[in-house]
């Protein structure tokens, strides 16, 4: 089968313009703003956090974090009006990272993620899960101790138990290190 150059340069352009309006959206996530709700909220400036509690639902884009508790730890407040090498004022506050205990759950599109704890890093846009992580994407599910999710690349890393677990109730027991499980499902 023959391709004409015409054809190979309109499947160039549209490739182009599809990685074009990715990195738009990336950008777009990044620079979006993070609304949350939560039964109660306490503020700290001595640690730049605020800890929010009881029912707490965040979202930012497209990505849904809930839980019992959120505490946001943010950057310090600089003083003067000078600009960053991002055009964005040196006054501004950025949110650094956001640990969640209790009940979490994060989704965003088909892939859905529960666990004991979650850590969002700002700036590496990793969320990670620990304490009986679990991910789903569609009806596919994967468990293991640790779950890190790349927010920009769209993937995640399982990783099981990094201890292990004794077999039996006495000490001279074998030891069973826990291992990454995956349920897929076929039509």
């Amino acid at each position: 089968m023959k391709f004409n150059k015409n054809f190979s340069f309109i499947l160039i352009g549209y490739l182009v313009i599809l990685l074009i309006f990715i990195s738009f959206g990336t950008a777009l996530a990044e620079g979006s703003p993070i609304s949350i709700e939560a039964n109660h909220m306490t503020s700290t400036e001595k640690s730049n956090s605020v800890i929010f509690t009881g029912n707490v639902d965040a979202t930012q884009a497209d990505v849904r974090i809930r839980s019992d508790k959120m505490t946001v730890y943010y950057t310090p407040k600089e003083a003067g009006p000078k600009k960053t090498t991002k055009g964005k004022s040196a006054g501004t506050q950025q949110v650094e990272k956001m640990i969640c205990l209790g009940n979490v759950e994060v989704t965003r599109a088909e892939w859905l993620g529960t666990s004991k704890k979650l850590v969002y890093l700002s700036k590496e846009r990793q969320v990670i899960l620990t304490g009986n992580a679990k991910a789903w994407q569609g009806q596919n599910m994967v468990s293991g101790e640790k779950i890190v999710y790349f927010l920009d690349e769209g993937r995640s890393e399982v990783i099981g138990d990094l201890t292990s677990t004794t077999i039996g109730e006495n000490k001279d027991d074998k030891k069973k290190p826990s291992r990454v499980n995956m349920t897929i499902l076929q039509n």
